[in-house]
């Protein structure tokens, strides 16, 4: 980025230097090895824990960093900077660990939130299901109460984080009458009997990211694990925890975009074809003049929404509009900035290659782009 974003305060720019250098150094030289075993070292966890770099946004009575969004995407923007899309940070910081401030029983705020910040803890959310995809009113997952606890049945899918969490907030329907009403949220914690692991699965881009299936086998749970005061609460949370989720979707694609039309441009000024450097062709220069302003027409955006976000007042069709537009535009790009750089443009080795690939799950999940407009047309 030319300059810091109009969010940024001292602190925050403080921050990002510890941020870059821990991508630097913890992230990028062990990239192949993150991808060949599809996750990250569970050690990450706890040197980014020691270093202050978890659950940023949370408040320091619950061991976190008592910061806010803002601290969340100078993070989650250094480790777009470097093109790894491996460690599942941002949803363990930016949106499990807010689901449990905001809905978790006091007690279990002391016991959970804390490790989270060490990283003694990981987390994870699992909503999709084989079959249901986006559509969370249609989960089959179920969780029947039994005295004073609930019996958890089901399967849940494209997990991110899920062969390292220990803790998993499930969406399951505690009313199996009811659409989106029968619908809670309740905690299962990872040494559970009846919780099982399935595969890791092997996915085209982010390879390092550990993506699972998980199975829940008559799991146990006491009732306390109820996210929230009563059951049927579970849509409505989501509901107002999922904005936050896509605004990080948002700060990603935007910080991947600015990386590769750094990248591009440098690539385009060095490399020589037909006696001279390709930047000088006017094809490249339009391109590259395209690419510039759409990304900084996603910047503008994506800081407007963070002020708004951080100041309370960023409405869900906003956030679907940031969402969408530029996860759509970092793809566009993306595909012009690998274009240009021909043939090593498809080669594993260079940047521009896996950003592109691991770009491209942005377009789906947090909510497909689909869904995104259909937010946002309900509002017009």
């Amino acid at each position: 980025m030319p300059t810091a974003p109009s969010w940024s305060t001292p602190e925050t720019e403080q921050l990002r230097d510890l941020a870059a250098k821990f991508c630097a150094t913890e992230l990028v030289p062990h990239r192949d090895r993150f991808a060949e075993q599809h996750q990250v070292d569970r050690d990450l966890w706890n040197r980014a824990g020691d270093l202050g770099l978890l659950c940023l946004s949370i408040p320091e009575q619950y061991g976190g960093g008592g910061g806010s969004f803002a601290h969340e995407a100078v993070l989650l923007e250094e480790q777009a900077k470097v093109g790894d899309a491996a460690w599942g940070a941002g949803l363990h910081s930016g949106i499990v660990a807010h689901y449990l401030l905001a809905y978790a029983a006091e007690d279990l705020k002391q016991r959970w939130l804390p490790k989270m910040a060490t990283g003694e803890l990981v987390g994870a959310i699992a909503m999709t299901e084989p079959g249901t995809g986006s559509d969370l009113q249609s989960v089959r997952t179920t969780a029947v109460a039994d005295g004073d606890e609930y019996v958890i049945n089901g399967s849940k899918t494209f997990i991110t984080n899920g062969q390292q969490a220990d803790l998993i907030i499930v969406v399951a329907k505690t009313d199996t009458t009811q659409g989106a009403s029968g619908t809670s949220l309740i905690v299962v914690e990872a040494h559970r009997e009846g919780f099982r692991r399935g595969r890791a699965l092997h996915k085209i881009g982010q390879q390092g990211q550990d993506t699972s299936e998980l199975f829940f086998d008559a799991v146990r749970v006491p009732k306390t694990h109820l996210l929230g005061e009563a059951e049927g609460q579970g849509f409505v949370q989501l509901m107002r925890q999922l904005p936050q989720e896509r605004l990080i979707v948002a700060v990603g694609a935007v910080a991947v975009m600015e990386a590769a039309l750094e990248q591009t441009l440098r690539y385009t000024k060095e490399r020589q074809a037909f006696g001279r450097p390709i930047f000088e062709f006017q094809n490249t220069r339009f391109t590259l003049a395209e690419a510039a302003t759409e990304t900084r027409i996603a910047r503008v955006f994506l800081d407007h929404c963070i002020i708004e976000h951080l100041a309370g007042r960023l409405d869900i069709p906003t956030v679907a509009m940031a969402k969408w537009w530029t996860t759509d535009r970092a793809m566009e790009v993306l595909d012009d900035c690998l274009q240009l750089h021909g043939g090593y443009g498809y080669m594993a080795e260079y940047p521009i290659s896996r950003m592109w690939v691991d770009q491209r799950v942005q377009r789906i999940y947090a909510g497909t782009n689909e869904i995104m407009k259909d937010i946002i047309s309900r509002t017009l």
